[in-house]
């Protein structure tokens, strides 16, 4: 009984592994040709194996576009989840986490960026667009109980974002942290 526990657990683990290798390349079509040049067998070709394969795991489009989608908004929650639960200033921490768009995260970030937009199209996709946004309000929720402050800390998230990604320049964490502080003093009259 134990022998076959470990064999379903171990094609388990190997199913896991190859549904994350198809989602990394689907974001690496997508960093590289757009949403538009995701299709099973770019993806398929992306990953070195079948398009078969990338069938078995994803039916449709849309459930490749979900998967990748929902990959990197679950990395954003998981991020913003531990910078609500920790002792550091979490507005701070959501201003390095903006920057890093400019940076280290510029390719994961361009990816979401355009999975996002498509959500506009794609109904299939608005789930997993709307948790950034959810995410980043429930961390402004803990700075303020105004409605509107944290309104405003979602959109202007939203434009730094997509502001950082049309530069070509670094970004500033103090200068975002400032502003997304401002938002959450001067929404009142």
């Amino acid at each position: 009984m134990a022998a076959e526990h470990d064999t379903v657990d171990g094609r388990t683990l190997r199913g896991q592994r190859r549904r994350a290798q198809i989602i990394e390349a689907t974001l690496a079509v997508v960093r590289r040709d757009g949403a538009a040049g995701v299709t099973h067998r770019t993806v398929a070709k992306e990953a070195g194996i079948t398009t078969s394969l990338t069938l078995y795991y994803f039916a449709t489009l849309d459930d490749l576009l979900v998967a990748a989608l929902t990959s990197v908004t679950d990395e954003y929650t998981h991020r913003i989840r531990r910078l609500i639960e920790s002792e550091d200033e979490p507005l701070d921490g959501l201003a390095r986490l903006i920057a890093e768009s400019a940076g280290p995260g510029r390719e994961r970030a361009l990816a979401e960026r355009e999975l996002s937009t498509l959500a506009a199209r794609r109904p299939a996709l608005r789930p997993a667009a709307r948790r950034w946004r959810e995410s980043v309000a429930e961390l402004a929720r803990t700075q303020t109980d105004d409605p509107d402050a944290v309104e405003a800390v979602v959109a202007l998230s939203d434009g730094l974002c997509a502001a950082i990604l049309l530069n070509d320049e670094g970004a500033d964490p103090g200068h975002i942290r400032a502003v997304l502080g401002r938002a959450l003093r001067g929404t009142r009259p």
